[in-house]
């Protein structure tokens, strides 16, 4: 099996690993979770981003993760993978919250980067599929 032909799903495996290992702690409140969404809440002064954004940032994460197994979806996964995991990097980057959260030694936002990366390279080496769904969807002529 050719490197571009298999990369992609050994990228998506990196990116669901990720995104699916979190969310026990999305879901069930960990301390750590809603610390991130509490400190991003009181930076916004939103008062709705803890728990409404939690939750539905694990959600979509858990939708991403499952659109990257299907061939047809798989670009609209890395996408959408790339889209909430940029957010995640502006937060860690400009907040208060900080690359190292609670003591992580920055682990968090180095995986956060890893995500970024394998969905940029699924999106490229996926490029003609991701063209052609864009198309078909009416954003690109």
């Amino acid at each position: 099996m050719a490197v571009r032909t298999a990369l992609p799903w050994v990228l998506s495996v990196y990116i669901a690993f990720v995104f699916v290992q979190s969310l026990f702690f999305k879901f069930s409140a960990a301390d750590e979770s809603v610390y991130i969404f509490q400190t991003i809440e009181n930076w916004l002064g939103l008062d709705f981003f803890e728990p409404f954004m939690r939750n539905f940032i694990g959600a979509s994460e858990l939708l991403c993760s499952a659109l990257l197994f299907i061939p047809v979806t798989q670009v609209l996964g890395a996408f959408g993978a790339l889209v909430i995991i940029s957010g995640a990097i502006f937060f860690h980057l400009v907040s208060p919250l900080g690359i190292e959260v609670q003591g992580d030694g920055g682990e968090l936002f180095f995986l956060a980067c890893g995500v970024f990366v394998a969905s940029l390279a699924i999106l490229y080496l996926r490029r003609d599929r991701a063209a052609r769904l864009f198309r078909d969807l009416g954003y690109v002529t």
